[in-house]
């Protein structure tokens, strides 16, 4: 029972934080939408800080997942399609996940007393990912599908490419503009790694 509260109470918390900031968002606020007083909440959080790292965790650990995930089933014969598909897999998870446009916006915009314990999560996160890709681009390199290169130096301008397109859509998610974006980027990125 005290789970499935501390669910429903991180879930309508998700919201409040997503729309409203740290700063917007009051406990008494998120107690009135959940059904219960606002002093229910400290049976379940410790306070405000509290509730709102552990949704940014449970944010943190979709994004991770995903990504992780769709990069388990990436093979060493296609790479174009597959870095092409991790970028819209960004796209599409910042455009249909409250939990990732909440995670995106948080590592943009943190509280400022928050800043800290935030910045360690996303580069945890993007260390991890980072890893991956990197393995990720050594096996299109030994298997001759991208140009020779230390792996690290695809990886990082990769990153590069999809912190543009994030940073796309943290500010504004103007749909032209990301395309713009997208495909600019994307096209002079593929063809510095490509295989002429």
């Amino acid at each position: 029972m005290i789970v499935l509260k501390s669910s429903k109470i991180k879930d309508i918390a998700l919201k409040f934080f997503t729309i409203h900031g740290y700063e917007g968002a009051s406990l008494s606020q998120i107690a009135d939408n959940v059904g219960i007083k606002k002093q229910s909440l400290y049976a379940h959080f410790k306070g405000k800080d509290d509730l709102f790292l552990q949704v940014l965790q449970d944010a943190k650990e979709a994004e991770l997942s995903s990504k992780l995930q769709y990069l388990s089933k990436v093979g060493t014969q296609h790479p174009k399609a597959d870095l092409y598909g991790y970028l819209q897999l960004v796209i599409d998870l910042f455009q249909q996940s409250e939990q990732l446009k909440f995670w995106l916006r948080m590592s943009f915009f943190p509280p400022l007393h928050l800043a800290a314990a935030i910045n360690e999560e996303v580069i945890d996160t993007e260390t991890k990912i980072q890893t991956v890709i990197e393995s990720k681009f050594q096996d299109w390199i030994d298997a001759k599908a991208i140009m020779e290169d230390e792996a690290l130096i695809p990886t990082l301008a990769f990153s590069a490419v999809v912190d543009s397109i994030m940073l796309e859509l943290a500010y504004g998610n103007d749909e032209k503009r990301l395309n713009d974006k997208l495909n600019a980027s994307w096209t002079v990125f593929w063809r510095g790694i490509s295989k002429l």
